[in-house]
C-alpha cells in the first residue's frame, strides 16, 4: 500500500465510501474507519500499518499545503 488511492481501495472492499469535500477531512474519515476496521479484526496488523501510514503521510503533506497558502 503506497498511495491514498490503495486506501480508498481497500475500504471500497468494506463498503465504505469517503467522500467529505475537503482532502483533509476525508483523509481523517478514511482514518477513523481503518482504526474500526482493525479494532473489529476485519483487517489485519500488516494491513492497518500500512493503511496508517499512508494517511499520516498524506495528512501531513495537506497539512503543509494548507499552511502554505494562509
Amino acid at each position: 500500500m503506497k498511495e491514498l488511492y490503495d486506501v480508498q481501495q481497500l475500504l471500497k472492499k468494506f463498503g465504505i465510501f469517503v467522500y467529505v469535500g475537503k482532502r483533509l477531512w476525508d483523509i481523517e474519515l478514511m482514518a477513523l474507519e481503518i482504526d474500526h476496521l482493525h479494532e473489529a479484526d476485519v483487517i489485519d496488523n500488516h494491513t492497518f500499518i500500512a493503511a496508517k501510514l499512508v494517511l499520516s503521510r498524506e495528512h501531513k503533506f495537506e497539512e503543509t499545503k494548507e499552511k502554505n497558502r494562509n
